[in-house]
């Protein structure tokens, strides 16, 4: 009992002189059911657009608190009060009087009963690939103006009464198809149906040639809602110019409508290789992929994948359906997805371009050496703390510490369900732990790093420690077939993995490895391999470049008798 008042007498002052949100949900929404799911309370200081698109990892970012919901009933209220976690600022409160534009989010969450016995709650994608502030579904409020002053000790009540609309399917287009079938593996796996899909680019004359099978080349990437950078029609002459803060140049719309229609003409030109080219979509109730392979937490999408979706693809649009006849390239989570599902089924694919891969190497991870630092946020120091970056610039000014960005994500989602960038790393790379959830690799308010974790990462997804510890198995299926490209001034350091990934494929042998590794000087994220051009038009011709790069080199690893000469009429 005297425990209790002491309790209370500490909490006290916050509860009684503080300032607190009061939520409730419009009867007219129709939410019948219990809800479940992470209650976002969003705050800005401008109105240039609703505090749910204001949210970011740089300066500008606006703030966020969260707190997680359980079994909220029809007719009830939710309280947030000045203890919710949040970012950039870590309590609400910690958030400064003034004037702000307010409003709340309930990301929902659905049950489910994993094979491994665990029941957990998880955003499911609903089409929108994993992101919270557009999830179709998902009730929200508008956004009102309030004065908040942490110290106050009355209630502001927010109504919650809009809900985001579903997104609307894309259509099919004569070179533009689209499959989605339900996996076996993983509706095994998750305890309820789960799709695959793909977004399909037809070779010209694929209906002229019925009797042509065509090689598969695989773009891996984050969720392609449809088949970008592709456009039969040319730029509109009175798209009224942009300007790009990532590139610094106006008028990049034109330039990418540009692109995509030169794609489209030499796509159907007289010395464009014919291929099928694909876009895999398999966002996950994690993340807006599951990064290709097979995971405790995420399930078997490798296998979904390499042995469900592509053999339904090719069956259905005339693909050759051999391993020889498959290849795949991507950049940054399809950078390294490329390389891991080479290596991970080195005779299903005949080869991998990486463009600026994920971390390749857990030494680096990006600014963290998981086995060797005790503390994922901080340098190791006697006296002071030194925040670890997470991003700069092709100068090196940073622009968010590795802290900053884990407590976004903690902010938005506990037990690694905020769809960030470390949560989704943490969900396919570590161990299941006992609640159901991603262990782990380290902790997310401190950054103390457990190396029991990390030694399950190096051992099932340190791709530069699998391949060296595996190559006596492997090498003579990828020898010649790895291909990596990074900017030396990544913006997320992503260059310092490939540096040692580097050296151990020189020292690879019996059979040497024949890769192939190139850096662009100076260049950010995320570089692709092109000395010609700069970054911001590299990056928009990712199928150019690689089929043309792989259809000039599959004859040096093609088996006898491959057919190399009827999908090139």
């Amino acid at each position: 009992m005297k425990k209790l008042i002491l309790l209370l007498l500490f909490i006290s002052p916050f509860l009684v002189n503080a300032q607190t949100f009061r939520v409730n949900i419009d009867p007219t929404l129709g939410e019948s059911k219990e809800l479940d799911g992470r209650l976002l309370l969003l705050l800005s200081k401008n109105n240039k657009e609703e505090p749910r698109f204001q949210v970011s990892d740089g300066a500008e970012s606006q703030l966020v608190f969260g707190m997680d919901i359980n079994g909220w009933q029809p007719g009830t209220s939710q309280l947030v009060d000045v203890q919710a976690y949040g970012y950039p600022l870590e309590r609400l409160k910690d958030v400064p009087a003034g004037d702000y534009y307010v409003q709340v989010l309930l990301h929902k969450y659905e049950t489910f009963h994993l094979k491994t016995g665990q029941t957990v709650k998880l955003p499911m994608d609903r089409g929108e690939g994993q992101h919270w502030n557009i999830a179709p579904g998902n009730i929200y409020s508008a956004p009102v103006k309030i004065h908040f002053d942490p110290a106050a000790s009355n209630e502001v009540t927010l109504n919650i009464s809009k809900i985001i609309a579903p997104i609307e399917l894309p259509k099919d287009t004569k070179y533009i198809k689209h499959i989605r079938i339900q996996s076996k593996l993983l509706t095994e796996f998750w305890g309820r149906p789960m799709y695959l899909g793909a977004n399909i680019l037809l070779p010209a004359g694929f209906d002229e040639h019925p009797n042509v099978k065509y090689p598969l080349a695989i773009f891996h990437g984050h969720f392609p809602a449809d088949l970008e950078g592709f456009s039969t029609t040319p730029p509109d002459p009175n798209l009224k110019p942009d300007t790009s803060a990532r590139f610094h140049i106006t008028g990049y719309n034109r330039i990418v409508q540009q692109e995509a229609y030169d794609f489209y003409k030499q796509w159907t030109g007289p010395a464009f290789p014919r291929v099928l080219a694909i876009e895999i979509q398999h966002a996950n109730p994690y993340y807006d992929d599951s990064y290709a392979v097979n995971s405790a937490n995420l399930g078997p999408y490798g296998d979904a994948i390499t042995y469900e979706l592509i053999p339904e693809i090719e069956k259905e649009f005339r693909g050759i359906g051999k391993g020889w006849a498959r290849f795949m390239y991507g950049g940054s989570t399809g950078g390294w997805e490329v390389l891991a599902a080479q290596v991970f089924y080195p005779n299903e694919y005949n080869g991998c371009y990486a463009a600026c891969p994920d971390p390749v190497d857990f030494h680096h991870y990006m600014t963290i050496n998981l086995y060797g630092d005790k503390n994922a946020y901080f340098l190791s120091s006697d006296f002071k703390q030194t925040p670890r970056p997470e991003e700069r610039d092709y100068l090196g000014h940073v622009g968010s510490t590795m802290k900053e960005v884990n407590q976004s994500e903690l902010a938005i989602g506990t037990r690694s369900r905020s769809g960030g960038q470390f949560d989704i790393w943490e969900a396919v790379f570590s161990p299941m732990d006992k609640d159901g959830y991603p262990k782990r690799i380290y902790d997310k308010n401190t950054g103390a790093i457990d190396t029991s974790v990390a030694a399950y990462w190096r051992d099932h997804f340190d791709l530069t420690h699998i391949i060296q510890r595996d190559w006596p198995k492997i090498g003579n299926s990828l020898k010649g077939k790895i291909h990596i490209y990074v900017g030396d001034m990544d913006t997320y350091y992503l260059n310092n993995a490939v540096y040692t990934a580097e050296d151990m494929l020189k020292k690879l042998n019996n059979p040497n490895c024949n890769c192939e590794v190139d850096y662009g000087d100076r260049a950010e994220h995320c570089w692709n391999g092109d000395h010609t051009q700069p970054n911001y038009i590299s990056r928009l011709r990712y199928h150019q470049m690689f089929i043309k790069k792989w259809a000039a080199e599959v004859k040096t690893r093609a088996p006898k008798g491959a057919d190399l000469k009827s999908w090139r009429y």
